[in-house]
């Protein structure tokens, strides 16, 4: 947003004279793209040597920018180890500059709580050497996130630069002119502010990070190559401080950059050229920087532009990898963390930093830009599936652990109606807010070890023929009502267990399956609940169905009714609005890359409307109703054979005259409609095998609200979006990204859509309103500034994508519908628990907290201080009240950061907190647990 626009054709345009020349040598390294990872990886030590080099044999090759990111140097070191003392030196002596990030991520793409981790542990690992650039550093990010002042603020830094955003780069990162009104701002250098009000001086690569690679020495070349750069330069610049970086995309070290140096000296007297670093340019800068700047407010998506080039398509370039990274970043923040944080707090559980810190490394070395943008070759993005099972894997493993710790120390002996021949299980939450849901859990009911003998053939055939009276059981909660569930035998199968400290345990078990609705799990905790096989006990609740017609169903707050063609009429029960014609899906052309989105010149969607589907009632229980819609669709197998002729000549994807071939290929359907007991919104699961090549597949959901602008979950905020795009605005498609849920409402009824992992939205400029979510795109080639064919890009196979809707009244934040979209996304967690006796109750809420408008995102242990991690930020557009106390032992509580640093100004002394927090805001306390924490680690930011 603008709040001081100055027009372009007033710009202050700085002559040449008594300026200085900052010229900033470094190397942007995308990890992998264009080539495969081990490929950049080669190229990567060559540099790094020929770095050490330079520095070695040329004192006045002053420094070197090592690109914002950490992991460069675990990367080289993978390779040369016996290079650590050397590298060693030069970062502790000031001449290679690291950090602030781990990895430089795509920031839409990676959740609120990666972007923390990727700050904090590129800290972490930086803090080893002493020394860290505290410079907001984005050069390539795909549009820059609107809460990042505010996080960069809180680490320290007053400053950030971009090379997007706030200006058009477009094919091969040629920087454009803008048609219609001016830019964002007039400048290269302005103000940039969060939604909370935190403000950083922000700073544009307004001639891209490359202005000035390459330096000549030749006088004549040299000549040319500056009169034309530093023009360049002052064009956007407000002050006589110009920046130059001495670099490009994995652009080797200038080794003659200090003659380059001295002859532009020689040529330009009147201008200063120096050496220089970021710290020394933005010192400089600071001491002239004139009072008019601009103030850019929120997110930098480019909107000022004609809209061809803002990359937002990478976010469904590839969706499977957004779903991975969905289930992965999910399974690290709402499982691992908070399920081994309560291991540590009540299960005398050391907390896994070190393991944790490997996940979400493994995790992040998949967030670079070109990387969770789906934007490289295929071989780099076969790579990143395997290290998101990797990183999944380890969260898994620490799950079972910690579920396995707390569960140990549940009391299931004070329920008097369990009995000790009951089978306990008990049901974790891990989202920050109470839930309901339908949940379902196996079973051991019988279990004989290996070593019982005679083999493991006789053991299970013994346990087969154990009667389980499955018609007489009841599943009971712990006050000892009995719970609807459905029970199935799922007969013997092959198990082991590890024991600490013995060899492995092979057994074969008796397993049943138990689906039922776990009712009101707390935030944080579990209920447990038991099966019993011949419980009689009274019912919590009347056993009744969902289904109130032969096409339709409904629960206290919503129904749904399905028309021949598939599509479903939604009612809010509460407000009485309907929702109607929701579900069609959508396929058209797309003749771009994994970069862009584009549909052929002329061509009219395929929709399902009107054409009629299969609808069949599938699941029909007391917690819970499906029923299956299958759509026997066709769509064009392809583009024709003039995009194979124009990908190969290298022709611009909006001068492509491509279209799709009439041979007709088939897209089968099948969506899961769901409704819960008690659910406020209708799951759907939506299942087919994509035969055909490039095309878009998109789910659509007319709103009929009034509105011209709608929310959209994004990094620590839910972001405020116009509708219709700004007058620059030329590009026909006006897609968007998206975290949990897209929002419409009129200020009295809304409609958000939830998803899994499904990044890409738009709010369709059609009268409706529609919401279109896109569930797959089909590319073949990777874009940008060359020819690399990507045929996985096509995503041919089976897919399966999860959203849920949820209607209600007000927006999606005065009416907590957010709470709902968050809880779609994460997973449910179970175990079978002993009967034992314990120090925990079988109900167990370890935080109560409070705040209208508040989303918690982190409940963790930090390694530096050992204390309990807790982060909520404010959705709502006002100051409200939070209050909490925790149900543990707890001596001190204290304000942090997103650095997990103790302030200790605000150093709060009771357990039971109640403050005023401001709109927008980010606020992490620090809780100093009463036993002795684990594993500290002393680290210095």
């Amino acid at each position: 947003m603008n709040t001081h626009t100055i027009p372009i054709q007033f710009r202050r345009l700085l002559t040449v004279t008594n300026k200085t020349a900052h010229l900033i040598s470094h190397t942007h390294w995308d990890r992998e793209w264009y080539m495969p990872y081990e490929y950049h990886h080669t190229l990567l030590a060559e540099l790094m040597n020929d770095l050490l080099r330079i520095l070695e044999e040329d004192d006045s090759f002053r420094s070197f920018h090592l690109d914002g990111q950490t992991i460069i140097i675990e990367d080289y070191l993978q390779i040369h180890p016996e290079k650590r003392e050397v590298l060693e030196k030069y970062i502790r002596e000031g001449r290679i500059i690291i950090g602030p990030w781990y990895v430089l991520q795509d920031e839409f793409l990676t959740s609120s709580e990666a972007n923390v981790r990727n700050l904090l542990i590129g800290h972490q690992d930086a803090a080893y050497y002493g020394v860290i650039s505290k410079l907001g550093y984005f050069p390539d990010s795909f549009g820059n996130m609107g809460q990042a002042p505010q996080m960069l603020k809180q680490a320290d830094m007053d400053t950030a630069v971009f090379g997007r955003g706030v200006k058009p780069t477009g094919f091969d990162n040629m920087v454009g002119e803008t048609t219609g009104s001016s830019y964002e701002s007039p400048y290269s250098e302005m103000h940039w502010t969060s939604p909370d009000g935190s403000s950083v001086l922000g700073l544009l690569f307004a001639n891209w990070y490359n202005n000035g690679m390459e330096v000549p020495t030749d006088p004549e070349e040299a000549k040319a190559y500056w009169t034309k750069r530093l023009g360049d330069a002052s064009k956007y610049a407000s002050t006589p401080e110009l920046l130059f970086m001495n670099g490009c995309d994995h652009q080797p070290v200038q080794t003659n950059l200090s003659e380059g140096i001295r002859t532009a000296s020689e040529l330009f007297p009147d201008v200063t050229f120096v050496h220089s670093s970021f710290e020394q340019y933005i010192e400089a800068l600071k001491g002239q920087l004139p009072s008019h700047l601009t103030t850019v407010e929120g997110e930098l998506r480019s909107q000022h532009t004609d809209g061809w080039s803002t990359l937002v398509n990478t976010a469904s370039a590839r969706v499977y990898l957004k779903q991975l990274n969905q289930r992965g970043q999910t399974l690290l923040e709402k499982g691992a963390e908070p399920l081994a944080a309560l291991a540590h707090l009540v299960g005398g559980q050391s907390y896994p930093h070190q393991l944790l810190t490997y996940a979400w490394k493994t995790l992040m070395q998949n967030h670079p830009h070109d990387s969770i943008c789906g934007c490289s070759v295929d071989e780099v993005h076969q790579e990143m599936v395997t290290r998101f099972d990797k990183s999944r894997h380890t969260a898994e493993s620490i799950i079972a652990e910690s579920l396995s710790a707390i569960a140990g120390q549940i009391d299931t002996s004070g329920v008097k109606a369990w009995g000790e021949s009951s089978v306990p299980v008990t049901i974790f939450n891990m989202t920050g807010w109470e839930r309901s849901g339908t949940v379902s859990a196996e079973l051991i009911v019988a279990k004989a070890y290996f070593k019982e003998g005679p083999n493991p053939a006789a053991i299970a055939e013994r346990l087969e023929k154990l009667p389980l009276h499955l018609e007489n059981g009841a599943l009971l909660d712990d006050e000892g009502y009995a719970i609807a569930a459905k029970v199935e035998d799922l007969g013997v199968h092959f198990g082991y267990e590890l024991p600490k400290d013995k060899f492995r345990q092979p057994y074969m078990a008796r397993k049943i399956k138990l689906t039922f609705e776990a009712s009101r799990v707390p935030a944080l905790g579990f209920k447990t609940y038991a099966w019993h096989e011949s419980a009689a006990a009274p019912a919590l609740a009347p056993n009744t169905s969902l289904i109130a017609s032969p096409s339709g169903m409904e629960n206290q707050y919503i129904a749904v009714s399905f028309e021949a063609d598939g599509s479903y009429h939604l009612t809010d029960k509460v407000t009485g609005k309907t929702f109607q014609g929701l579900g069609i899906y959508e396929d058209c052309g797309d003749i771009g890359n994994e970069y862009v989105f584009r549909q052929p010149e002329g061509e009219q969607p395929l929709t399902t409307k009107g054409i009629p589907a299969t609808i069949t009632l599938v699941e029909n229980e007391t917690y819970r109703a499906t029923y299956e819609i299958v759509h026997e669709w066709a769509i064009p197998a392809r583009a024709d054979d003039t995009f194979t002729s124009e990908k190969r000549k290298m022709v611009r994807f909006r001068d492509r005259q491509a279209q799709r071939v009439e041979h007709m290929v088939p897209m089968r359907i099948v969506t899961r409609v769901s409704l819960e007991q008690s659910g406020r919104g209708l799951q759907l699961e939506a299942s087919f095998n994509n035969q055909a090549k490039d095309h878009r597949l998109r789910v659509l959901f007319p709103t009929g609200l009034k509105s011209d602008k709608h929310l959209a979950d994004s990094i620590f905020e839910v972001a405020s979006r116009d509708t219709t795009p700004a007058e620059e605005w030329i590009n026909p498609s006006n897609a968007q990204h998206q975290h949990a849920f897209v929002s419409v409402s009129d200020g009295e009824h809304g409609l958000s859509v939830a998803n899994k992992g499904l990044n890409e939205y738009e709010v369709l400029r059609d009268g409706s309103n529609t919401i279109a979510v896109t569930l797959l795109r089909s590319v073949s080639e990777l874009g940008d500034w060359g020819v690399f064919p990507t045929p996985e890009a096509q995503c041919l196979g089976e897919h399966t994508v999860e959203f849920s809707l949820f209607p209600h009244a007000g927006d999606a934040i005065s009416s907590e519908a957010f709470v709902k979209a968050y809880q779609f996304q994460a997973p449910w967690f179970h175990l079978q628990t002993g009967n034992q006796q314990g120090s925990l109750p079988a109900t167990y809420e370890p935080l109560k907290w409070e705040g209208k408008g508040f989303a918690l995102s982190a409940f963790k242990v930090s390694q530096q201080s050992g204390d309990v991690i807790i982060r909520w930020y404010n959705l709502a557009g006002e100051p409200q009240e939070l209050a909490f106390e925790a149900n543990f032992g707890v001596e001190h509580i204290y304000q942090s950061d997103i650095l997990e640093r103790r302030q200790e100004a605000a150093s709060i002394q009771n357990s039971d907190v109640r403050q005023t927090i401001g709109k927008a805001k980010i606020i992490t306390y620090s809780l100093q647990s009463g036993g002795k924490p684990y594993e500290i680690t002393r680290f210095h930011y």
